[in-house]
């Protein structure tokens, strides 16, 4: 019987887990998904440049989505001291990965970028950890992907909540 009070068959008995039982299952298991998530993160960045560092795999995402990003704004998004930022972008510039250029606003500041190469390289990671998603979830029927995926949506958003 798991925690969660289901059968290893799956079936759920009547007389379910206690809450504190089922909070406790969620905890251990998001601690799972979470080293989980940083393994497959520092493959994922792997995969975009061999000598790209997983933590610098958030910052190429934020600058894919909002490009013409100011340094500073890439700081303040992470709560990360803009000194922390310059490096960890300068380190993507000499990467090839990311392009810093005159704010045609302000030329006192610069806005950011990726390179064709660093469009390039992101799109097949995604597509690569795209399709190892099809794979691990390939076998769950069409409902059970629309509920996990509402919750793992409202959970988000829980967690976001100030």
């Amino acid at each position: 019987m798991s925690p969660l009070g289901t059968s290893d068959d799956g079936a759920v008995p009547d007389d379910r887990a206690a809450p504190e039982d089922v909070v406790a299952h969620l905890d251990e298991r998001l601690g799972v998904l979470a080293r989980r998530s940083h393994t497959s993160t520092a493959r994922l960045a792997a995969r975009i440049h061999p000598d790209l560092d997983a933590s610098a795999y958030p910052l190429v995402l934020h600058i894919a989505q909002t490009p013409g990003v100011r340094p500073s704004e890439v700081a303040d998004h992470f709560s990360i001291g803009r000194g922390t930022a310059s490096r960890q972008i300068t380190r993507l510039v000499e990467l090839g990965l990311v392009h810093r250029a005159t704010d045609p606003d302000d030329c006192r500041g610069q806005v950011l970028s990726l390179t064709d190469a660093g469009r390039a390289s992101l799109r097949a990671a995604r597509e690569r950890r795209r399709a190892w998603f099809h794979e691990v979830l390939g076998d769950w029927d069409e409902d059970d992907l629309q509920t996990f995926a509402r919750l793992i949506d409202r959970f988000v958003e829980s967690v976001d909540r100030p």
